[in-house]
C-alpha cells in the first residue's frame, strides 16, 4: 500500500470541498454540524487553506486514490500556554481518513509523515464525545513519543472544551 502526502493546490480546491461535505458528515455526531438549506455543510476557513500563509491543506492518497486529507496550521501562536512554553505550535485542524482505509495503518502513516515534515511543537486537539479520534490520537502520540514525552490536559474554557494533546517532533 502506498501512502502519499502532498498539498492540494488551489486549482484542486473542489476535491477538498467535496472531502469536507463527507468528514463533516462523518463527525456530525459528535459535533453537531448541519446541514444548510442547500444541503452543505459550510466550512468557514475553506478559502483561508490558500490564503493564509500558515495554512497547509494536504490530500491523502492510497495507491493513487484519493483516501483523505489533513488541515495544517503551522507556527501559529500556542493558545494553551499552560501545556507548553513555545510560543508557536502547529495544529492540525482537521484530519479525515475514509472509512475504506480506516485500521489499515493509513491515518497513522499521515501523521507520522506530518509530524517528521513539520518540527517543532504540536497540538492535538480532540472533540470531547468523539472518542475513536481520541484513542486514534493517544495511540499515534504514545508510539511517536515512546519516552512519554507528551502532554495531555482536559480543556473547557470559551475556545475549546476536550483533550488537548502536546509534543516536541525534531529531526532525527
Amino acid at each position: 500500500m502506498k501512502i502519499e502526502l502532498s498539498l492540494l493546490p488551489y486549482e484542486d480546491k473542489t476535491i477538498l470541498y467535496n472531502l469536507i461535505q463527507l468528514y463533516r458528515y462523518d463527525s456530525s455526531e459528535f459535533d453537531g454540524h448541519a446541514l444548510n438549506n442547500h444541503g452543505f455543510y459550510l466550512y468557514k476557513y475553506f478559502d483561508h487553506q490558500w490564503t493564509d500563509e500558515y495554512r497547509r491543506p494536504f490530500i491523502v492518497k492510497v495507491d493513487g486514490e484519493i483516501a483523505g486529507f489533513a488541515l495544517v496550521s503551522l507556527d501559529v501562536p500556542t493558545e494553551y500556554m499552560k501545556l507548553s512554553s513555545a510560543e508557536v505550535t502547529n495544529v492540525i485542524s482537521d484530519f479525515f481518513i475514509m472509512r475504506k482505509y480506516r485500521r489499515k495503518g493509513v491515518g497513522k502513516e499521515v501523521a507520522l509523515l506530518l509530524f517528521e515534515q513539520f518540527h517543532g511543537t504540536w497540538e492535538i486537539r480532540q472533540t470531547l464525545s468523539n472518542k475513536n479520534a481520541y484513542e486514534f490520537w493517544r495511540n499515534v502520540i504514545k508510539e511517536y513519543k515512546s519516552d512519554g514525552t507528551f502532554q495531555e490536559e482536559m480543556i473547557q474554557n470559551s475556545r475549546w472544551n476536550g483533550p488537548v494533546f502536546v509534543f516536541q517532533t525534531q529531526r532525527t
